[in-house]
């Protein structure tokens, strides 16, 4: 019951406005940040355990489509950070998110994802 109370929570908070922002702060909040190896190692491993949970869809949400209209910009957001410290996590984040997408549902992470976040380079190309 308390695992699915979490996920049930976690879900909703994810859905809601800088939802997914909110959650990657707090889970990587307890990151020490510290200069060594080991903290950096940790560090990629509690932001690659992030990015799989974001990029897996909650059970409790209506339909995958769904899931990826309202998460996708959000990770995509992730991206644009101004903080410099927190920029670095959340890129990590950021990308093993997009890479779990693009390999679990290719053409919903090409719509939602890999099309928003190429749009720029379309422009400049055909221009």
């Amino acid at each position: 019951w308390l695992r699915r109370l979490c996920g049930h929570l976690l879900s909703e908070r994810l859905l809601r406005p800088s939802g997914v922002q909110a959650v990657v702060r707090g889970v990587l909040e307890a990151t020490d940040g510290g200069a060594g190896a080991e903290a950096a190692a940790l560090d990629w491993r509690k932001c690659d355990a992030v990015g799989k949970i974001l990029a897996a869809c909650p059970q409790q949400c209506l339909s995958l489509e769904e899931y990826y209209r309202q998460v996708c910009p959000q990770i995509l957001d992730l991206l644009h950070v101004q903080d410099k410290v927190a920029a670095r996590q959340f890129q990590r984040v950021a990308s093993t998110t997009v890479l779990s997408m693009a390999r679990e549902q290719p053409q919903l992470a090409e719509r939602h994802l890999l099309q928003p976040l190429l749009a720029p380079l379309r422009r400049c190309s055909e221009a």
